[in-house]
Order: structure tokens, then C-alpha cells, then sequence
């Protein structure tokens, strides 16, 4: 039974993170080519309106995935009762939003707002057509099927968005980008999928999920603000080409943060769902995610902010530049999210959301600290403020999961420690290194090469059990493909 959970799990791993390189590392790669053909001031301005987009999909949601997901005999009622939700809602949002857009634009004093909020708002619609079927593959530790769809989904969107830009149509191609990328994506996921809706509404299915969703719809709806609120107040307080150098950081910070929160997040949930009963089991696969998670995130978000700046400069070009520094500051609170979503999931495993809900509270009464220091003093320091919440974020998310699985703040961060010990002196030597007046190109090569070279002796030496479990299973997958 333990290696028919590991190995569900491995599979999971594989191919969520396929999925998640297959659409995030295509759309992060389209838009490496878009920074290059459209200024900072155009990424700026679908900066503006992201916050609203981010919040009105947090509440088309309204929690009901997770619901379904833990919800171990989920029936097609319940199913067809959140489709119709779902879109409903979404229809209903997209109206105000529409409505809304001369107000948005008036706020941020730019008229290019109206008619890019009204088109940009229709992937509410196509994300609520697509929840459903994403939901029932995530259920399924289906992650090989969503690989598909993003990579077509993603390379379709690309090539509209770099077609349109190549002919001069500016902000446009990143709305058609979008747009279509949403669009594809939930489509694909109905051909793919067998799934189809009824019409079929259940009141008591109704609350039942929303019982158990809507303290995640909240807590989702403040973590959007959250994480969207940059956006927000650089947008009004500073031009719209300073967003532009903050969202470009952003997507570079995103490519292993973020990644890597959503790969755990979407693996560890079902996984540690179907044990949620078997305490010992679930304590023992708790520490090892948590273990080997954080050993490859610490190595990829430390080692980004020591190649920051030739990486910027070769990819994006000088015209980037000031995206340097606000990366390098995004990486140190974003080494922690995965660890911030796996703490989390074991709330919604155990059915406590609304501990979840009180915990979002909470931290984010802390983050008016970072936003104030970015109205007054600069996008720095709102960064750094960041970095401050994001660990005072862990002990509260550790200290409020250990009360219900006994794996206390004090117990992960000696789990964790001598692999962020490892990366932060391999990152400190890389960064030396991109002090040196040579080519760009030239730092980047020996930033990598000695990166990977200190980092492995390093951890030969330690023979630390989660890198000495990732290696063999490396070297397993390696044999495979010889064979």
C-alpha cells in the first residue's frame, strides 16, 4: 500500500510538473518574446487590471474544487450542482466587470483600461467552463492528460500573442494572449475529458460543498487581494512602466515559485486526502514532501537571485534592467511559498477551513506593513516588507497545522535547515560572480556550472535523505529511458 502511494504520488509529481513547465515555461518563454517586441509600460497596463481578473476567478471557484476533491463519494449531482454555479457566477461577474471598466479606468487614469477589461474579462467565462473537468483530473492524480492541454493550449495562445505584436498591435496581443489561452485550455479539456454537465441542481448538495468551500472562497478572495495588491498600488501610485519592471520580475519569480507551490499543492491535496484517517502515514508522507520540496526549491529560488542580473540583461534586454533588484528581493519570500501551501493543505485535508480562513486573516492584516512602506517609500522597500511577511507567514501556517498533525515550526525548520544551508552557499558564491566586468553570457555559464558543481559536492557530503531519495529516484527514471 505505501509504494502504491508513492508511486501514485511520483506519477502525480512527473507529470503535474510536466504540466506545469509545459504551461508556464511555454507562456514564460512567449513572454520573453513579447518583453523584447512591447515596452514595460504596455505589460503595465494588463498589470492594472489583473487584481480584478485574479479576484472575480477566485470566486467563480468559491472553494467548490477543493470541496469536490476531498469529498471521497462525490456523485454527478454534486458535480452538475457546481458547474452550474460556476458559470452562472462567472456570466453574472463578467456583467460588473464590463460595467465597471470606465471606473477602473478613471482610477488608474488610463483609457486604454475600458475596451482591454471588457475583452480580458471574458476568461471568466471560459475558466468556469473548464473548473469541473480540471477538477475531476486533479482528482484522478490525472496530470499526463492536463500536460497535453497546456502545452496546446499554451503554444496556440503564444503564437496569437507574438503574431499580433510582430504586426504592431501593442497591449492587444497580450489581451489575445489571454484570452485565447484560457480559451483553448478549457476546451481542450472538454474534448479530453468524458465528462458532460445535466441540468441538475441539488440545494442540499449546494451547502454541503459550500459548507466546507466558501471559508476557502474567502480565504482565496483575501489571498488574491494579497497577492495582487502590488499591482494595484504600484499601478496608481507609480507609472505604468515601473508595473511593467514589476510584473516582468514577477513571471521570472513565478517560473520556480509559483510552479513549484502548484505542482505540491495540486499532488500533495489528493494524495494526503485518500490517508487523511491514517495519522502515522499521513505524518510520515507530510515530512518527506515537506523535505524534498523545500530542498529544490531553496536550490532554485536562491540560485535565481544570484544569476539575476546577466540572466535579465541576456533574455529581456537592458531596457529590463530595474526588474533586476525587485527579483532578487521576490525570491527570498517566494522560496517559502511552497512550504506556506503545503502547511495550508494539511488544514484542508483535515476539513479545518476555517482555521485556513482565520489564518489568511491574519497574515494579511500583517502585509498592510509592506503596502504602506510602498505608497511612502518605494517599490523596494514593498518588496522587502514582503519578504518579512512571508516568514512570519510559515510560523503561523506551521504552528496552526501542528496542532492537528503534531509536526511543529521548530520540527520543520530543522528538517529543512541544512538544505537551505547548502543553497545559500552555493547562491552566495554564484553571486559573487556577477560582479565581474566580463560578458554577460560568460557569468552566466560559470554562474550555472559552479552552481550545479558546489551544490552536488555539497550534498554528496551530506547525504541528506531527501537528496539521496530524489537521486535514486533520478537514476531510476534514467534507466528507464535507456532501456
Amino acid at each position: 500500500m505505501e509504494d502504491s502511494l508513492k508511486n501514485k504520488t511520483l506519477k502525480g509529481v512527473r507529470w503535474s510538473f510536466i504540466d506545469n513547465i509545459a504551461g508556464s515555461g511555454i507562456t514564460f518563454l512567449v513572454g520573453l518574446v513579447l518583453a523584447r517586441l512591447l515596452s514595460p509600460a504596455e505589460f503595465g497596463i494588463i498589470g492594472m487590471i489583473t487584481i480584478f481578473i485574479a479576484i472575480s476567478n477566485s470566486i467563480v471557484d468559491s472553494g467548490f474544487s477543493n470541496a469536490l476533491i476531498r469529498k471521497l463519494d462525490a456523485s454527478d449531482k454534486d458535480y452538475n450542482t457546481v458547474f452550474i454555479f460556476n458559470l452562472g457566477i462567472s456570466l453574472l461577474l463578467y456583467l460588473l466587470l464590463y460595467a465597471g471598466a470606465p471606473a477602473i479606468s478613471r482610477f488608474f487614469n488610463e483609457p486604454q483600461l475600458v475596451p482591454v477589461t471588457r475583452v480580458v474579462g471574458l476568461v471568466l467565462v471560459c475558466n468556469a467552463l473548464g473548473i469541473i473537468q480540471r477538477t475531476l483530473l486533479v482528482k484522478a492524480v490525472n496530470f499526463k492528460t492536463q500536460a497535453k492541454i497546456s502545452i496546446i493550449a499554451s503554444s496556440g495562445s503564444g503564437i496569437i500573442g507574438i503574431g499580433m505584436a510582430l504586426y504592431g498591435l501593442g497591449v492587444w496581443s497580450l489581451v489575445a494572449q489571454q484570452v485565447s489561452r484560457q480559451l483553448l485550455n478549457s476546451l481542450f479539456l472538454w474534448i479530453f475529458n468524458r465528462w458532460r454537465p445535466a441540468i441538475q441542481f441539488s440545494i442540499n448538495s449546494f451547502k454541503e460543498l459550500f459548507g466546507f468551500g466558501s471559508k476557502l472562497m474567502l480565504s482565496g478572495i483575501i489571498n488574491t487581494v494579497y497577492q495582487n495588491i502590488y499591482y494595484l498600488v504600484i499601478g496608481k501610485f507609480y507609472s505604468p512602466s515601473q508595473l511593467g519592471q514589476y510584473t516582468r520580475a514577477e513571471q521570472f519569480n513565478n517560473i520556480f515559485s509559483q510552479n513549484l507551490t502548484t505542482v505540491v499543492q495540486r499532488v500533495s491535496y489528493p494524495v494526503l486526502s485518500s490517508i487523511q484517517n491514517e495519522e502515522e502515514r499521513l505524518l510520515v508522507a507530510y515530512r518527506k514532501v515537506i523535505k524534498t520540496t523545500m530542498m529544490v526549491t531553496f536550490a532554485c529560488m536562491l540560485g535565481m537571485a544570484a544569476i539575476a542580473k546577466p540572466m535579465i540583461l541576456i533574455l529581456i534586454g537592458e531596457k529590463w534592467l530595474p526588474a533586476v533588484t525587485y527579483l532578487q528581493i521576490m525570491c527570498f519570500a517566494g522560496m517559502l511559498y511552497p512550504l506556506h501551501a503545503i502547511n495550508l493543505n494539511i488544514l484542508q485535508v483535515k476539513g479545518r477551513s476555517n482555521l485556513f480562513l482565520k489564518l489568511e486573516i491574519y497574515k494579511k492584516i500583517l502585509a498592510i506593513i509592506p503596502i504602506t512602506l510602498g505608497i511612502f517609500f518605494g517599490i523596494e522597500y514593498l518588496l522587502l516588507g514582503s519578504v518579512f511577511n512571508s516568514f512570519i507567514a510559515f510560523f503561523l501556517n506551521s504552528y496552526y497545522s501542528s496542532t492537528l498533525i503534531d509536526y511543529f515550526p521548530s520540527q520543520q525548520i530543522k528538517d529543512i535547515l541544512p538544505a537551505f544551508v547548502i543553497s545559500i552557499i552555493t547562491a552566495g558564491i554564484m553571486w559573487f560572480f556577477s560582479f565581474l566586468p566580463w560578458n554577460n553570457w560568460v557569468i552566466l555559464a560559470l554562474q550555472l556550472s559552479l552552481g550545479v558543481s558546489i551544490a552536488w559536492i555539497l550534498y554528496e557530503q551530506s547525504r541528506l535523505s531527501e537528496y539521496l531519495e530524489l537521486k535514486s529516484i533520478f537514476l531510476s527514471y534514467l534507466q528507464k529511458l535507456k532501456k
